[in-house]
C-alpha cells in the first residue's frame, strides 16, 4: 500500500485533502501534526497522525522515509502577525526543509499547496461599474483584470507578510522542481465550505455577516471555490499533473456585494447596504492594527487585508479544468455548507 503523508492536516484546506484521501482509499495516510495542532476532526478518520515539525529535518526524515505521494499544504496563514517575519519563516523555511528531505529520502511525486497569492494580475484595469454591465460584458471585463498561470505577482501585490511568503515558498519548490524534484504546484483561490475551524479570514468574514457584525463593506472581488473541489484538485494534480508546473484551483469571480447577496438567499440576513469608502477602511486598519502592535492583540480590520481589499482578486482556472478534469461545484452550495457548519458547531452568537 501506498504511504501518503499530507502536512496542515490539522488546517481548513488540509483536512479536506486528508478527507478526500481516506474516501479515494489511495494509501495509508499519515498526517504530521504539531502537537498544538486541532486534531478534533482528524482524529475521526481511519489514519494516521505522526507528531513533527517542519522546522526540524530529523522528524521530516522519519515521517517521509518510505513515502510516495507528499501533499505539502501546511502554512501559516494569518493577514497580520506581530513579528510578519514569523511567517515568511514559517513558510519559506518549512518548504525548503521539507522539499530537501523529500529529495533526499526519494518521495515520488509532490504536491505542494502555493496560493493565487503567488499568482499575478493584470495591473493598472480600471474598476469598472460592474453592476452595470450584461452577461456578455462582465465575462469580458472578468477576463480582463483575472490571473492566470503565467503571471508573477508584482511588487505592488505583494501585500505583506502572508503574500510575500507564499511567492517566496513558491519560488523554492519551483527552484526543486526545475533541479528534477517530481513537484507539482496548486494555487488554490478562496475555499469556502464546512469545517473551517480556526476559521481563515474568508470563513470569518462569513462568521461576522451570520453574526450580523458586518453592517458595512469595503468592495472587492475574490474568486471562491468548494473547499472539496480543492481538496479533489490535489488528488488530480498528484494524478495528471505536469512536474514543474502550477495550477489554479478556483471556480466563480464574484464582487463581495454579490458573496453578501447570496448569503442573504441562504439565510434571511439582510446583506449590508452601506459600502465603506477606501479612505475610512484604510484609517480604521491603520488605527486597529498599530493597536495591536501594542497590545498584541490580534486587529479586527487588519491592515494589510484593507490593503488587498481594494484589488479585484480574480483568477481564471480553466487550466486545472480542462487539464485535470477539476470539478466546480455550485458556489451557493458550498457557502450553505459553510453555514451549516458554523452553526451546528457553535460559532454563531
Amino acid at each position: 500500500m501506498k504511504k501518503i503523508v499530507i502536512t496542515g492536516a490539522t488546517g481548513f484546506v488540509g483536512y479536506h485533502v486528508a478527507k478526500k484521501c481516506v474516501e479515494k482509499k489511495i494509501g495509508e495516510i499519515f498526517c504530521l501534526c504539531r502537537n498544538t495542532g486541532q486534531k478534533r476532526f482528524l482524529q475521526k478518520l481511519p489514519l494516521k497522525l505522526v507528531e513533527g515539525d517542519l522546522k526540524s529535518k530529523s522528524s521530516l526524515e522519519k515521517v517521509l522515509d518510505g513515502c510516495e505521494i507528499l501533499f505539502h499544504v501546511a502554512a501559516d496563514y494569518r493577514l497580520w502577525a506581530r513579528n510578519g517575519n514569523e511567517i515568511i519563516e514559517a513558510n519559506v523555511q518549512g518548504t525548503e526543509n521539507i522539499l530537501e528531505v523529500a529529495e533526499k529520502v526519494g518521495v515520488k511525486k509532490i504536491v505542494y499547496t502555493s496560493s493565487v497569492a503567488a499568482v499575478g494580475r493584470p495591473e493598472n484595469v480600471l474598476r469598472e461599474d460592474w453592476q452595470k454591465l450584461d452577461e456578455i460584458n462582465r465575462k469580458a471585463w472578468e477576463k480582463k483584470v483575472s490571473g492566470n498561470e503565467t503571471m508573477d505577482p508584482t511588487e505592488h501585490q505583494l501585500i505583506g507578510p502572508y503574500k510575500k511568503s507564499k511567492y517566496l515558498a513558491e519560488l523554492v519548490a519551483r527552484k526543486f522542481a526545475q533541479k528534477g524534484a517530481p513537484i507539482v504546484i496548486v494555487n488554490p483561490s478562496t475555499p469556502i465550505g464546512s469545517h473551517d475551524i480556526k476559521p481563515t479570514p474568508t470563513g470569518k468574514l462569513i462568521l461576522d455577516f451570520l453574526n450580523r457584525q458586518m453592517p458595512a463593506y469595503l468592495e472587492t472581488g475574490l474568486n471562491l471555490v468548494d473547499v472539496q473541489d480543492v481538496a479533489e484538485g490535489h488528488l488530480l494534480a498528484s494524478e495528471k499533473g505536469k512536474i514543474g508546473e502550477r495550477y489554479i484551483l478556483g471556480n466563480k469571480n464574484l464582487m463581495l456585494k454579490e458573496i453578501f447577496q447570496i448569503l442573504e438567499e441562504i439565510t434571511g440576513i439582510p446583506a449590508p447596504k452601506l459600502r465603506i469608502p477606501y479612505w475610512i477602511a484604510y484609517s480604521a486598519g491603520f488605527l486597529t492594527t498599530t493597536f495591536a502592535q501594542i497590545t498584541g492583540v490580534p486587529p479586527k480590520v487588519p491592515l494589510d487585508g484593507v490593503k488587498m481589499a481594494r484589488e479585484i482578486m480574480f483568477y481564471n482556472p480553466s487550466k486545472a479544468v480542462q487539464e485535470l478534469g477539476m470539478a466546480q461545484n455550485d458556489i451557493k452550495k458550498s457557502l450553505e455548507e459553510s453555514v451549516k457548519f458554523f452553526k451546528d458547531y457553535g460559532y454563531v452568537k
